[in-house]
């Protein structure tokens, strides 16, 4: 089964977090392979074994199965005397000694990408740090996905070949719009390759700047791209994370630089010296 090793890496980093989080010993998780039928455990933390490494649990059964297939957090006090669940996996269960167990399903945009389990030794019931640290911990997950799927049809859309040529009009739109979501993303972003992707994805779409020209901060430019695509000081705080103050302190700043008194005239001035497509 091929796992969605986007999923597994974002899993693998997250359960050093999950066990901080919960207070549990254990944690464990895995990605789902194509049509989310089946997940593959394959990262595992604070095991003493390893027998759960690559079990492969199917939607429906055990706890991680029902978790994926319910589309919520699911827990059991004691795995192996639970009517809750079946007991396909009672015995890996019970090799590493699992009793009281978590689980909760990664969905993005309704897709199931993976599982995250945390667990104890000893069966008792889990208290709401447990669960609701497991489902932090899973949001986190679910975020970095969502902003790694999107980074990367962005870049996808912009590879050269990956369309015809674009209407002269609509095609520059398109390419401001891309541009402004690459600039929007990519301080979101943990994986400094990815990011360092998409910033030269960024600078493709603009022209080598002219030589002694001002050189906007990275900032300045994220909010100078979003006024570039007519968006208001508010929308443009709410995209980047912002308060509109300091977008406002921002665009001055560029406009400044630019030697620009209006809005128009910082972006005109910012697509002459080629920092703006």
């Amino acid at each position: 089964m091929a796992a969605d090793a986007v999923a597994t890496a974002e899993i693998r980093g997250a359960l050093a977090g999950l066990r901080r989080a919960t207070g549990l010993p254990v944690a464990f998780g895995g990605a789902v392979g194509p049509g989310a039928a089946q997940i593959r455990i394959s990262e595992l933390s604070g095991t003493a074994t390893a027998a759960l490494r690559s079990l492969v649990v199917t939607s429906g059964t055990g706890l991680g199965g029902r978790a994926v297939a319910l589309g919520r957090a699911c827990a059991v006090p004691d795995y192996a005397g639970s009517r809750r669940i079946s007991h396909e996996y009672d015995a890996p269960v019970a090799a590493e000694g699992l009793r009281s167990v978590l689980a909760v399903p990664l969905v993005v945009r309704h897709r199931v990408r993976g599982v995250l389990y945390g667990a104890l030794r000893t069966a008792q019931p889990l208290g709401d740090r447990a669960l609701g640290g497991a489902v932090a911990a899973a949001r986190e997950v679910e975020r970095a996905l969502a902003v790694r799927d999107e980074a990367r049809g962005l870049l996808a859309v912009l590879r050269p070949g990956a369309a015809g040529p674009p209407e002269p009009d609509a095609g520059r739109e398109r390419v401001r719009e891309a541009h402004a979501a690459l600039r929007a993303l990519a301080p979101r972003i943990a994986d400094p390759d990815l990011r360092a992707e998409l910033l030269a994805a960024c600078r493709l779409l603009t022209a080598p700047p002219p030589a002694g020209d001002p050189a906007l901060a990275p900032r300045e430019l994220d909010v100078l791209t979003w006024v570039a695509t007519g968006a208001t000081n508010a929308a443009v705080a709410d995209r980047l994370g912002l308060r509109p103050e300091t977008v406002k302190g921002y665009l001055r700043s560029a406009m400044r630089k630019l030697g620009a008194h209006t809005r128009g005239e910082a972006v005109t001035a910012a697509r002459r010296a080629g920092v703006l497509p």
